[in-house]
């Protein structure tokens, strides 16, 4: 859930009651399902996970809650980190702390662990293919930045210190102590790395939702 949001892209208050909201709302619940599901697809791949995903299926193995439960916890304790940093959550990201969590734990109900190698490769490659387009459903649609993204850009925001500084500083945290913890590692650790990026760059422009100029509602 660590797809580059830019803080501009939220826009005003009144840009936010505008520009086809209905459908954006649609389009971030679609986003997020997706979103959820594609991380179940990898977890089942079981070839590695996004650090994210490495610490919360860590913390499942130590806790009585599931992977999904997990996450939905996790996106709550990091969006309370945002109070002392001031900033402020959008109708995507409370939703994001919800439905995501919801949606892996159906999509690990729903998808089992392949046995051939082959086919676990065909899924890691597919859920991170279809992770970035979800995240760039969820972004497109402008409507609040994931709580773990508003960590990291509240962090920017509030230290001055550059995005990929904090970024990797964060994100190798939590792979760390995921690992530790007993969350997989591995190549497909290293794919949605190198792919994610340009993946949902690739996406964006095809999901980016118009806003309305300030001042100005859309009909």
């Amino acid at each position: 859930m660590t797809a580059t949001y830019e803080p501009s892209s939220l826009g005003s208050m009144e840009q936010l009651r505008a520009g086809r909201l209905p459908r954006r709302i649609v389009q971030l619940v679609v986003g997020l399902v997706l979103y959820g599901f594609t991380m179940a697809v990898m977890v089942r791949a079981d070839l590695g996970l996004d650090p994210w995903d490495v610490f919360h299926q860590g913390v499942a193995k130590h806790l009585p809650l599931t992977f999904g439960q997990v996450v939905i916890v996790t996106g709550a304790v990091v969006l309370l980190l945002w109070i002392p940093l001031r900033q402020v959550p959008g109708l995507g990201t409370v939703l994001n702390v919800v439905i995501i969590g919801l949606a892996a734990d159906a999509g690990l109900a729903l998808v089992e662990r392949p046995d051939d190698l082959w086919l676990r490769i065909v899924l890691m490659v597919a859920s991170v293919i279809g992770n970035g387009l979800a995240g760039a459903l969820y972004i497109g649609a402008h409507l609040g930045p994931g709580p773990r993204d508003g960590l990291w850009l509240g962090l920017v925001r509030r230290t001055g210190r550059s995005v990929r500084f904090l970024r990797t500083v964060i994100e190798v945290t939590v792979l760390v102590v995921g690992f530790v913890l007993g969350g997989t590692v591995g190549l497909g650790t290293v794919l949605y790395a190198v792919a994610i990026g340009p993946t949902v760059q690739f996406f964006l422009p095809l999901t980016h939702a118009r806003l309305a100029p300030p001042g100005r509602v859309a009909g």
